[in-house]
């Protein structure tokens, strides 16, 4: 049974790359321990574009990123020395614990040009894991299972799902998985977890008797359910147990508001130019719209 139905808020983040946030949402803020989703394009780059698209160096704190896409190339480098490329199909998990700076360039796009698209996802670390020490991992190949069964090309990318478990290191029960529907193909959408969700990245799927195009997030109980694809589709499927509240301020997580005003004071110390934290409240940013990764200059 679909519980909420969340739209995407579309924003250019400059040079025509646009993202689309799903969580969090004002009425719902977290599914499972996923307390970030932004659904990154699709957008065609051209070759010899400037470094206004790029994400430039940034923390975290309190959350592990992940990062995956359908097409292009992203590269990331951060303060552990780490300068990974991700490609369709692979994974790149961060852990920022305690804190870490990263950064996420378009190099392959500014090249020869690149068409990006993909998600990136924050997960919250359980509270007693928050302060853990920063690292970083990337997976692809067999560490991430893949099967084809009547019409679901289907790939996991962390926890467990489908009889399969990914070789990806997760901090708490979860699941997360990418699903290419052909049209009139149904999956199920994988039980024994408290909180579940569907994203339709592209395409048009039904449930519940009713159709729904992409762009929306699908919250549903924690019964077992099924999905249709009406058309040729993409989508995510993700959940898993709540960790407890988070607060959140600009690119930090947290269960304590002393903890991510303590971490905006201790990286503007370094020189970094942050929104003010005076005010942390249960809100991802100020308008709740509005993606954050493009707030440092």
């Amino acid at each position: 049974m679909i519980e909420m139905v969340i739209d995407q808020r579309r924003h250019d983040l400059g040079g025509g790359f646009e993202v689309g946030r799903v969580l969090p949402f004002s009425k719902r803020r977290m599914i499972g321990p996923f307390i970030f989703f932004d659904h990154m394009g699709p957008t065609q780059i051209p070759a010899g574009v400037d470094h206004g698209v790029d994400v430039r160096p940034h923390p975290h704190v309190g959350l592990s990123t992940v990062s995956y896409l359908f097409s292009g190339e992203i590269m990331h480098r951060d303060s552990l020395g780490y300068e990974q490329a991700i490609r369709p199909q692979e994974v790149n998990w961060m852990v920022a614990g305690r804190g870490i700076t990263h950064s996420e360039r378009l190099e392959r796009a500014r090249l020869q040009g690149d068409r990006i698209h993909g998600i990136q996802a924050w997960v919250a670390l359980p509270k007693e894991l928050e302060e853990t020490a920063p690292s970083f991992s990337h997976y692809s190949g067999v560490d991430l299972p893949q099967w084809d069964e009547a019409g679901v090309r289907g790939h996991l990318i962390a926890g467990s799902a489908y009889g399969l478990t990914a070789a990806t290191k997760t901090h708490s029960p979860l699941f997360y998985a990418h699903l290419d529907m052909a049209a009139g193909a149904s999956a199920e959408i994988p039980a024994g977890y408290q909180e579940r969700a569907l994203y339709i990245a592209t395409g048009e799927v039904e449930m519940d008797g009713r159709r729904y195009g992409s762009g929306k997030l699908l919250v549903v109980g924690s019964t077992g359910s099924r999905v249709r694809a009406f058309k040729e589709s993409t989508v995510m499927v993700l959940g898993g147990e709540p960790v407890g509240e988070r607060f959140i301020y600009w690119n930090f997580v947290s269960s304590s508001k002393d903890r991510l005003r303590q971490a905006a004071s201790e990286w503007r110390a370094g020189g970094m130019k942050l929104p003010d934290a005076d005010d942390v409240e249960f809100i991802p940013l100020p308008d709740d719209t509005a993606p954050s990764v493009r707030a440092i200059s």
